[in-house]
């Protein structure tokens, strides 16, 4: 009993009149009050409001919430309702919501403290929890968008996501200007060389102007340089296929007349000094044909070594495996004439952009994310602490997935129009990767490890990613230990292990039998 304020913050509105009345319940363990709201069409803003109640409500469980239907349905998405009560409960209660209030449905909010289902002293809380999920299973549900790959949440086009799952507003506006500006850039470029003929390395020039960065002047500069061809496995774009060498590999042919090349390279072995990046993955892979013009790919091995001074330096390039038609395939040195060492160079940078895009951007960041986040929102309720961790980080990764699958990487789409393993060969090669994919190789100190990447100055990508990798840890240890003492804790959190099996047996197609 006593005067109530209640803070109000809005996201954003689809649509929005002068005022929008909103019917707002709270509900407290001895009783519950129905106040009506009246709020302005303001996105990213906090309104206050001071309301009179007239019994004790007891201390807040809930708040639901229920916005006026109008003639068109002005979809209002609430990022959460803080409630100061009277006297003793002036400390404010906070009621996450970050959801779509829309349509005539009451949506109930429970009290913002994380709880596990095992800890929950009111029952209300435990049917909330199983009915939050219920409805949720309803609406994320399992699909199969390629057979020996992660399964995908069931939408064809974004359009088909749940409401809560979509980009906001100012998101899918910033999106879809860099797309327009992409393409615009490169219409523009394409008219500026239409009549021009290119005979040297030089006219590549002719495109290279609009956005720059220092990097991008120094690539620019130095690109055919072996120090940066080395400085990019390192700390380049894609810093996942350099290893240090344990032995020579089997593929690496060695023809007569070249002893002292394989005396150097058991002396930099024995050092310690030797790398290596295999792009075996490759091989085989079916190439693209684009506008009747049949593509290429190659699957090089590259031999590095690591000088005193902290540069990588290629050794040797064989542009692919050895085969029955090609049992000693050839070498190439940088001693070799600039351009055959400079095209060996090339054909191993186009390598490393499929292996890059397909294995590490497009499986081990997107489409792993997916499966963790469908397993979130199916088995994990918003009380949850872990669901609490993650879905900051899952926020917009349903829809920037189902976009790649219906505009990227479908048949048709720009990789089938502009890369040489479109047409079907991406797949081929991300099903070879997903049967290398394990856990470990996710985590940066396993796998930096596993590659004898740990304790060298000059590779700057491992050194901020395990700084990044213990800031992240001892937060997440930090929030998890809160909840989870003792192992037996964590098995016997029901909901936790769903979550698990979710994701290792469903959405990973059984890979809790592949480490």
């Amino acid at each position: 009993m006593g005067r109530y304020r209640i803070g109000v913050a809005t996201g954003a509105w689809l649509f929005s009149g002068s005022h929008n009345r909103v019917q707002l319940w709270l509900v407290g363990a001895r009783g519950e009050a129905r106040l009506e709201l009246r709020l302005r069409p303001a996105r990213g803003q906090e309104e206050e409001f001071e309301r009179d109640v007239p019994k004790d409500l007891g201390p807040l469980q809930f708040v639901k919430l229920r916005k006026h239907h109008s003639l068109v349905d002005d979809a209002w998405f609430c990022d959460c309702i803080t409630v100061r009560g009277p006297g003793a409960c002036e400390e404010a209660t906070f009621f996450p919501c970050y959801r779509w209030v829309q349509g005539q449905d009451v949506l109930s909010l429970p009290e913002g403290t994380a709880r596990l289902a095992g800890d929950n002293a009111l029952d209300v809380f435990q049917k909330h929890r199983e009915k939050e999920l219920k409805e949720r299973r309803r609406l994320y549900c399992w699909a199969t968008w390629k057979e020996g790959l992660p399964r995908t949440i069931a939408a064809e086009r974004q359009d088909d996501l749940p409401p809560n799952s979509r980009f906001h507003e100012e998101k899918r506006l910033d999106f879809e200007w860099a797309l327009k500006a992409g393409a615009l850039e490169t219409v523009l470029k394409r008219v500026y060389t239409l009549l021009s003929s290119w005979s040297r390395l030089e006219d590549f020039d002719q495109i290279f102007w609009g956005q720059k960065s220092d990097l991008a002047e120094r690539v620019h500069r130095c690109w055919r340089d072996d120090e940066l061809f080395g400085y990019q496995f390192l700390n380049g774009a894609n810093p996942m296929v350099l290893r240090r060498s344990a032995s020579l590999p089997s593929r690496l042919v060695l023809p007569s007349g070249t002893e002292a090349l394989g005396a150097q390279l058991e002396r930099e072995l024995q050092s310690g000094s030797l790398f290596e990046a295999d792009f075996s993955l490759l091989d085989g892979i079916p190439a693209n044909v684009i506008r009747g013009e049949k593509q290429y790919l190659a699957a090089p091995l590259v031999m590095l070594q690591m000088r005193p001074e902290g540069k990588l330096l290629p050794v040797v390039i064989q542009i692919q495996p050895p085969s029955p038609s090609c049992p000693a395939p050839p070498l190439f040195l940088p001693s070799d004439p600039p351009l055959a060492w400079l095209l060996a160079k090339i054909w191993v940078r186009n390598s490393d952009f499929q292996v890059h895009q397909l294995q590490y951007h497009l499986l081990s960041t997107h489409l792993v994310a997916e499966v963790i986040a469908v397993a979130t929102m199916r088995c994990l309720p918003g009380l949850h602490p872990v669901f609490k961790l993650l879905i900051p980080h899952i926020r917009y990764t349903l829809e920037i997935n189902t976009r790649a699958r219906s505009q990227l990487i479908s048949e048709g789409g720009i990789f089938d129009k502009a890369v040489s393993t479109g047409g079907g060969g991406h797949v081929h090669l991300l099903r070879r990767a997903m049967a290398q994919l394990t856990y470990r190789s996710l985590c940066p100190p396993d796998d930096l490890a596993a590659r004898g990447l740990l304790g060298i100055p000059s590779a700057l990508y491992a050194h901020d990613a395990l700084r990044l990798w213990e800031i992240i840890a001892r937060y997440v240890q930090g929030i998890v230990r809160l909840f989870y003492h003792r192992d037996d804790v964590v098995r016997g959190d029901p909901e936790l292990q769903a979550w698990c099996r979710e994701i290792t047996e469903v959405g990973l197609c059984q890979a809790q039998d592949r480490g």
